[in-house]
């Protein structure tokens, strides 16, 4: 049996898309006579024309990711957008590594354990980018034996 008319009359009443419009099986008569708008508003009062309701996108998923989130996790290369740049840009990564050497190059002279030419060279070589971390600071010094012994205080 067709009912695509009264299909499309209940949408356009029920103001929905006819896929979601629901007829009764067992007054399927009773709706196939139904040819004009009164009629099919009068089923509807009914109850056996109705709209189904609409399916709505569940949260949850969203939620757990959310709470992952939270704890840290999710942040991988995987999850990585854009650039290295993107996350910080070359001259703040750069402004962070130099300050942290200089910071670490003038402790060492204040203990005393570099002389004032190995300070200057050492500052220079960081000011020019020669080091990659104060790690590689402590192996250039251990290489050429460039510590000195700390200077005893009075």
């Amino acid at each position: 049996m067709k009912l695509d008319t009264q299909r499309r009359i209940a949408a356009s009443l029920l103001k929905c898309g006819s896929d979601r419009v629901v007829f009764d099986p067992a007054r399927a008569n009773d709706i196939k006579e139904a040819i004009t708008k009164s009629d099919m508003r009068l089923l509807i009062s009914d109850g056996i024309v109705r709209a189904r309701p609409v399916a709505g996108v569940s949260k949850a998923r969203a939620r757990k990711i959310k709470a992952q989130k939270r704890k840290g996790l999710r942040r991988g290369h995987g999850s990585k957008k854009g650039t290295p740049n993107a996350s910080l840009d070359g001259k703040t990564r750069w402004v962070a590594a130099v300050r942290s050497q200089r910071a670490f190059i003038q402790e060492l002279r204040e203990k005393g354990l570099l002389s004032p030419s190995t300070f200057r060279d050492v500052y220079r070589k960081s000011k020019g980018g020669f080091f990659r971390s104060q790690r590689h600071i402590k192996l250039y010094l251990d290489d050429r034996r460039l510590w000195q012994a700390p200077a005893k205080k009075l």
